[in-house]
């Protein structure tokens, strides 16, 4: 894989780097050996965490191992987008010591500013991990993927019918089992989170996802050689969006509607579906919810296998700092907690327990407890899961998901849609890889 940059951490990284203000990146690398544990020497390292699920659980833990271990952790969290977030502290000479970002943020930074932890112990019990040019930079944090949440309890409730999620292939089929809900005294059985980085991070990216080669089908659209309008896999799941989209609960105001409370109708049972993934427990679990929930592929009539499957994999990742504004002490630090989270048992309870996360490392075999983890732990397990596409640029998500807040809001139609997608990507650009 060639180094390279997204388009926002290129433009910001390379001012910064233009005037002067990065300093000696890998000159003050620490071994990757896991002798010498910092451990007790009065050490701080700085964490910037950017899930914000599970940033009181971050902040909690932090303390008691800053207690047991001697060593002071920070955790901090923004809302910025990580690369122009990092870049700020780059340029103030402030990196942290361990940052959490998205896959394609460790393809485009990792070469520049990352410790290699290639001979670190948890890099063989993952597949997870994220790799440049044949060094380990990438440290999963978890196993998370996307589909349709359902509450069985509220179906069966409605319905009068055992819910079997494994029945529901189709968008034909999905609509049948609304309809029943709705025959059933379900008014409007659906939620549709408004947010742009589920809209178009989450549900459109599986139009890329789907397809065979996404790199060969995001080029025919930039090229024109594939008019997205005419594609079968668009047209499919944008089929199943509209189904989603009429039975939304929140269709008069639709983009007004609050993730909590669309949440906690779901977890209530006042909704049977909402498009999501298995992080949204964290939210769902504050409310009164329903014992029998999970996750179902989305359905759709593509007939190509994708309703049998999930969308997802490793999600976030750990990288240590490696420019001389880090010290080997806290770069052996840093290298100290991932392997508490990954090999330590205490660790281990606070990412699958604490965090209702699925774990990527396979001595991880603690129950996943959550029934959304539970339901990508199966799909994964069986290796029935969709790679995520982890090359968009930084700013798909809220370009194109301010597309699908208008299509979501009657305000244009899907040729409308289609339009304003591909002439996003006709300037656009996915990292080289």
């Amino acid at each position: 894989m060639k180094k390279h940059f997204k388009r926002a951490a290129a433009a910001l990284f390379a001012g910064i780097l233009a005037a002067g203000l990065l300093a000696g990146c890998g000159g003050g690398a620490a071994s990757s050996s896991d002798s010498g544990s910092a451990s007790g020497d009065g050490v701080a390292i700085s964490v910037f965490n950017s899930k914000m699920e599970i940033q009181e659980q971050l902040e909690e833990k932090a303390a008691e191992y800053s207690e047991e271990k001697g060593v002071d952790v920070e955790v901090y969290y923004s809302s910025d987008t990580v690369a122009a977030h990092l870049a700020t502290r780059y340029s103030s000479n402030e990196p942290y010591t361990l940052s959490m970002v998205d896959a394609k943020d460790v393809y485009a930074l990792a070469e520049e500013h990352a410790l290699d932890l290639s001979d670190q112990e948890w890099v063989a019990n993952t597949t997870q991990a994220v790799s440049v040019n044949g060094k380990v930079y990438g440290f999963p944090v978890c196993v998370e993927a996307r589909g349709i949440i359902y509450n069985a309890d509220a179906i069966k409730k409605a319905t009068g019918e055992d819910f079997d999620p494994e029945s529901i292939k189709t968008t034909d089929d999905f609509k049948a089992i609304i309809d029943k809900c709705k025959a059933g005294g379900m008014e409007s059985p659906v939620g549709v989170m408004k947010e742009d980085w589920s809209l178009a991070g989450h549900f459109l990216a599986e139009v890329y996802e789907q397809h065979e080669d996404p790199d060969a089908f995001i080029s025919g659209v930039q090229d024109g050689s594939i008019k997205l309008i005419e594609d079968q896999k668009f047209n499919d799941m944008m089929d199943t969006f509209d189904v989603l989209r009429d039975n939304n609960y929140a269709k008069d105001a639709a983009i007004s509607a609050e993730r909590e409370v669309t949440e906690q109708k779901l977890a209530e049972g006042e909704i049977a579906f909402m498009f999501g993934g298995n992080w949204d427990w964290s939210v769902i679990n504050a409310y009164d919810y329903s014992e029998n929930m999970g996750m179902m592929p989305v359905p759709n009539n593509s007939g190509d296998g994708s309703d049998s499957k999930l969308v997802g994999g490793g999600s976030k990742y750990f990288f240590i700092d490696s420019s001389e504004n880090t010290t080997p002490e806290q770069q052996q630090a840093a290298k100290d907690f991932l392997n508490w989270l990954a090999n330590d048992p205490e660790g281990q309870e606070f990412v699958v327990t604490d965090c209702a996360l699925v774990p990527p490392f396979s001595n991880n075999t603690l129950e996943v407890t959550d029934p959304l983890g539970k339901s990508v732990k199966k799909y994964a397990d069986a290796d029935a899961l969709i790679g995520n596409y982890n090359y968009l640029p930084d700013d798909h998500y809220s370009v194109v998901g301010a597309s699908m807040q208008k299509y979501l809001a009657g305000e244009i139609d899907r040729a409308g849609l289609a339009d304003e997608v591909t002439k996003y990507w006709a300037t656009a650009e996915v990292g080289a890889h």
